[in-house]
């Protein structure tokens, strides 16, 4: 079976075309700035890689645009062959803890719930709308970033606030991240053959840790948005709420001021002036002080996630994984996190360490022999997740 695995942004749209269930990519690209002049777009064709600069008004001409070129390069010799497309929807709300079949009742309950993802499920609904128009005998399914976390009691994913904001307006936790939290789940299943206790770190521009029990979400850092948790590229995390009319008065700012600058112009990048992690390990090892700083808050903020999922599964801990583009490729970061873990009997293998970069195709275990948790960094993909649940669900 062939089938689109989908993630559409406001202004872009990620895919991947997968020959299922063998999960062999056919091919992969993107769409970027959508809904502007200056549009642009990659597709890969076996060796080759085509890129072009086009007119791209909306999502509907991104997606006409892709199905031409699957077409004309011969990927597939009809869009009949394209049976299934599964899209990526941030936000499930309290409604979905699981991927399922598109239909007008779930496009109705995810439009719903948009202002609980303003930003990115309007414009998954628009890919969703434009595949439905484009190739509408093929299956849609809704594969949710929220869905992982669901399986979080109701003590742990409720704030200590009028219990009516809950009731009356959603108000709770939701995680993020699930179908990367998912993945690595599924990967470590295999690995350790039972359903295993893990404590993953998701270390990326964005970043969440997760406690997973017996295979299932028990806890996890991102909240009601994913700005809390750990401080991450741009992102403040938990800060104390009263910071934001402190400075809005000092300021004489409103919330969409406040709100853009803890979204965008906090974390690493308020701190250190920089967010992205190959700058800030070159910076860090020329010993600039303030990166030393960031990096400082940055993986004490990771520790004391670990340290808390520690206690909260009983201190039985199968493995701690580090995944995503920190977590996967940078050993200064992962060597400061585990070297901070020496009071739980967590000890690092500095050559493996060195060693495990999956960008180069180098994946396993960075701890020692002696650590009492092995430490494992994994490649993530949430496009293949996508494509299994999608397959499941409609193959």
């Amino acid at each position: 079976m062939k089938l689109l695995s989908i993630n559409a942004g406001s202004s872009t749209l990620k895919f991947r075309l997968y020959d299922m269930p063998e999960e062999k990519i056919l091919t992969k690209g993107n769409f970027e700035c959508i809904g502007s002049n200056n549009g642009e777009y990659t597709i890969r064709v076996g060796d080759r890689k085509i890129h072009k600069e086009v007119l791209l008004s909306d999502h509907n001409a991104a997606v006409g645009i892709l199905l031409e070129e699957l077409v004309s390069n011969k990927i597939v010799k009809s869009l009949d062959e394209i049976e299934a497309v599964g899209h990526r929807i941030v936000h499930g709300g309290n409604k979905y803890s699981k991927s399922v079949e598109i239909t007008s009742r779930v496009l109705k309950e995810i439009e719903s719930i948009s202002d609980l993802a303003p930003l990115h499920n309007p414009a998954a609904l628009n890919g969703v709308r434009a595949f439905m128009n484009a190739i509408p005998n093929a299956k849609m399914v809704a594969c949710f970033d929220t869905a992982f976390h669901q399986t979080i009691k109701e003590a742990d994913y409720l704030y200590p606030i009028p219990y009516e904001w809950y009731v009356k307006y959603d108000v709770r936790k939701y995680g993020f991240h699930g179908l990367s939290h998912k993945f690595i789940t599924e990967k470590m299943t295999s690995i350790l053959k039972r359903k295993p206790n893990l404590i993953i770190c998701h270390i990326g521009n964005g970043a969440s840790i997760s406690a997973i029990k017996e295979g299932v979400c028990v806890d996890t850092s991102m909240g009601f948005t994913p700005n809390a948790g750990i401080m991450m590229g741009t992102r403040s995390g938990d800060i104390d709420y009263s910071i934001i009319s402190y400075i809005m008065k000092k300021e004489e700012r409103n919330l969409e001021w406040i709100d853009n600058k803890l979204n965008k112009a906090s974390g690493l990048q308020g701190i250190a002036g920089m967010n992205d992690l190959r700058d800030i390990d070159r910076a860090y090892l020329a010993n600039e002080q303030k990166v030393v700083l960031a990096i400082e808050m940055y993986t004490e903020k990771i520790v004391n996630y670990i340290a808390k999922y520690f206690v909260k599964l009983g201190g039985r801990v199968d493995a701690i994984c580090f995944t995503a583009g920190g977590g996967e490729n940078d050993d200064i970061i992962r060597k400061e996190v585990i070297n901070k873990l020496y009071p739980l009997g967590i000890t690092l293998d500095d050559i493996k360490n060195k060693e495990t970069i999956v960008r180069k195709g180098i994946e396993g275990v960075i701890s020692t022999s002696e650590s009492t948790i092995p430490v494992y960094v994994l490649a993530t993909d949430e496009e293949l997740m996508i494509a299994r649940d999608t397959y499941n669900i409609v193959g």
